[in-house]
């Protein structure tokens, strides 16, 4: 059902072209937001935009490319101004390997498209954003995975990249948590942004389907996508530090 809850805000969203990134996207724009779909896949880009109608716009994005992030993230702002105040980080790749065949060019491909991506776009991100009036909040959602807490046979690239994000964003957090100022009153003033994460376990997705999940211990992307909005339009009074998604049966969540 469409609501109104983020008309105005204009989102970029990354790894847009399928998977989590296309039902994120979805779920932004049928509660009004403009989305910008960021990804290296222009043409899958294309066919969620397809799917979403006016409310998004494509955007070739390599978040491994430092120059890309910055202008990517510069002209977003040129062109939306403050309403440009919502960034959700889902882009992400997997190389399977065992450790005693892993590629090296493949692990750190991992690593860059995982971790160091989104913590440089967010770091672009919030450069601007710092500058926002105190009485306004803007939105990052960092999509970790399960696997950045538990263990898997042939996934060592992939696991060891979302646990560096997940300690990664729990230090972004500690960060803009100290960056508030306290006024001569003593009144504390937060930083105009907050960084959601999210935890999720084995969806429905593309990036999958090479690992054989049954079926029925997988999620739809769509329920993942429910999560970032309740994230999302919370008041700005909270914000969500950490959350597991996981499916009723899920043997591994950690207890």
């Amino acid at each position: 059902m469409s609501t109104e809850q983020l008309s105005g805000r204009v989102a970029l969203v990354t790894g847009a072209a399928s998977g989590l990134g296309r039902a994120v996207a979805a779920a932004l724009a049928d509660a009004g937001a403009t989305v910008v779909l960021g990804d290296v896949d222009t043409a899958g880009a294309e066919k969620t935009r397809a799917e979403i109608g006016d409310a998004a716009e494509v955007v070739a994005l390599d978040v491994t490319d430092d120059d890309a992030r910055r202008r990517v993230v510069a002209d977003l702002f040129d062109r939306h101004g403050d309403a440009f105040d919502l960034l959700v980080n889902v882009a992400g790749i997997d190389r399977p390997g065992y450790i005693t065949d892993i590629d090296l060019a493949d692990y750190r491909m991992v690593h860059a498209v995982n971790c160091e991506g989104p913590v440089f776009l967010t770091s672009e991100f919030l450069k601007v954003v710092q500058h926002r009036p105190a009485d306004t909040v803007a939105d990052v959602v960092h999509v970790t995975s399960l696997s950045a807490v538990t263990s898997g046979a042939g996934a060592i690239a992939y696991n060891s990249s979302k646990a560096a994000f997940r300690s990664a964003t729990r230090c972004i957090q500690r960060e803009l948590r100290e960056k508030a100022t306290v006024g001569a009153d003593g009144a504390e003033t937060p930083f105009p942004a907050r960084v959601h994460s999210i935890v999720p376990a084995a969806m429905d997705t593309p990036m999958m389907e090479r690992w054989g999940i049954p079926a029925h211990r997988m999620m739809p992307p769509a329920d993942v996508a429910r999560m970032v909005l309740t994230m999302v339009t919370m008041p700005d009074t909270s914000f969500v530090p950490e959350v597991f998604v996981v499916p009723r049966n899920e043997p591994d969540f950690p207890r």
